[in-house]
């Protein structure tokens, strides 16, 4: 059921970035008035390079400001050949190594963190989660921050979970969040069971000896790009300090060019995604289902600026679908804002509807801060973007989000299946639905011949489920 309200507008199909900005005309709800000191940031957006730029992507359908980081191309091959959580033949020892790398897979199955965050701070990295045989690979217990530069992260699980913590015991992860990083991609990975968020952009908001916004923004995570994933099931009232955590993506103050398209969120209470003060980025093409309490949203909290004047942020919101499930309350809108600085917001073709296919509402707010959304002009795309109509986003999320997706584990297959057919929950332990996956370990050599090893792509059959005997 196509139904569209305020900045939900009919259905078009924008030219790519390269090409042409978005179609304009869509407008948000409510009364929008514009301030002054927004101009200069909606002036400094923008900014994507065209013609010969289309070269050298990291992989090809790279998108957004990271598309063209090398990663680890022209590096060392790096081999996992062990599910162990550390030493030689290791994913942790490999992620440790110098210099560029490629990491590849000769063994599938599941590698237990032991109630770790793996931290990365090698830059030049490539870790090619395809190559591995079935059933891929899932971490658990633990979690990955990317606190480096020129990183690509593609067909990998990582399923925190409780861990075997106690409830509110502080013990907190999320399966990626960037660390004050750059030019990073995370595409088509499942990040779900998260404590803390599932997949999430961050660094320091006022650096120490930072004068000037450009200070304050270049010391945390830009050009980012979270693409194609599956990000689900932030566990509620499970270990985090603060009780109930279920999180989809935060996106922390400063935090610049960040691309968030064609992702599957799923039953997270919130921030799916959130944008805190001053980020610039654009949400496009995502499928959200079954928000607990909010979808997308944003807030800028005026105790973290103290002493800093506030800054807006800015968010195109393009070809979104939110759909109500069960864990849903009635009226719950796409768009809500708090805190005490301006939203500029460009809105266009989303569509919001509720359990049998009513509309609702485009905008609403949670706080009775004076935060306005003032309408910004249709900006130019991040590179490589082309919207489809929000009617065709279901099924397109549906069919390539999330790690592997043309042989999803059984995880992934829940998920997606709760997402067709309009069930499931939002959950507290991983133990609710079925627990931490047990796989036999698989092996199978890595055959140079039968990848590119500058993009990663394949040049025969990927890996798959064996068929039933």
């Amino acid at each position: 059921m196509s139904v569209k309200r305020e900045f939900l507008a009919t259905d078009a199909r924008a030219m790519p970035a390269s090409a042409a900005p978005l179609p304009g005309g869509a407008r948000t709800q409510g009364k929008s008035r514009p301030r002054r000191r927004l101009i200069a940031c909606l002036l400094a957006f923008g900014g994507v390079a065209t013609g010969a730029w289309a070269d050298d992507l990291a992989f090809p359908g790279a998108l957004g400001w990271a598309a063209h980081t090398p990663g680890g191309r022209g590096g060392k091959l790096l081999k996992v050949t062990t599910l162990a959580s550390s030493g030689p033949g290791s994913l942790v020892d490999a992620l440790a190594q110098p210099g560029p790398r490629i990491i590849v897979f000769e063994v599938g199955g599941v590698i237990d963190l032991g109630q770790q965050t793996v931290r990365i701070t090698e830059p030049f990295l490539s870790i090619a989660g395809q190559t591995a045989p079935y059933p891929g690979i899932t971490l658990i217990r633990g979690g990955i921050d990317i606190a480096t530069h020129d990183v690509v992260v593609r067909h990998i699980r990582v399923r925190p979970g409780e861990a075997g913590a106690g409830k509110r015991s502080g013990m907190d992860f999320d399966a990626i969040s960037t660390v004050a990083a750059h030019d990073v991609i995370v595409d088509h990975c499942s990040l779900t069971w998260a404590t803390d968020e599932n997949l999430s952009a961050s660094g320091p908001r006022f650096v120490e000896g930072g004068k000037t916004i450009e200070d304050f923004r270049q010391a945390t995570s830009q050009r980012i790009t979270f693409s194609h994933n599956l990000i689900a099931e932030g566990l509620a009232h499970a270990t985090h300090a603060k009780g109930e955590h279920s999180k989809g993506s935060l996106i922390h103050d400063h935090v610049g060019q960040i691309l968030i398209i064609g992702n599957l969120y799923a039953h997270n209470y919130e921030r799916s995604p959130m944008f805190k003060g001053d980020v610039r980025g654009q949400i496009i093409n995502n499928l959200i289902y079954n928000p607990g309490q909010r979808a997308v949203h944003y807030n800028l909290i005026p105790e973290e600026w103290v002493g800093h004047d506030y800054l807006p942020a800015q968010m195109t919101l393009v070809g979104n679908v939110l759909r109500a499930g069960p864990s849903t309350p009635a009226d719950v809108p796409l768009l809500m804002i708090g805190g005490s600085a301006d939203l500029a917001l460009y809105a266009h073709d989303n569509l919001a509807v509720d359990r049998i296919g009513r509309p609702l509402p485009a905008t609403g707010r949670y706080t009775t801060a004076a935060a306005q959304i003032v309408d910004m002009p249709a900006p130019v795309l991040a590179f490589g973007v082309s919207v489809l109509p929000s009617v065709e986003v279901q099924d397109w999320v549906v069919a390539n989000a999330g790690a592997r997706p043309w042989d999803r584990d059984d995880v992934d297959r829940r998920i997606v299946a709760d997402v067709i057919e309009g069930r499931g929950a939002i959950i507290d332990s991983e133990a609710e639905v079925g627990g931490y996956p047990v796989y036999a370990e698989t092996r199978q050599a890595f055959v140079e011949a039968d990848w590119d090893l500058a993009t990663m792509e394949p040049r025969k059959e990927l890996s798959r489920r064996p068929p039933p005997k």
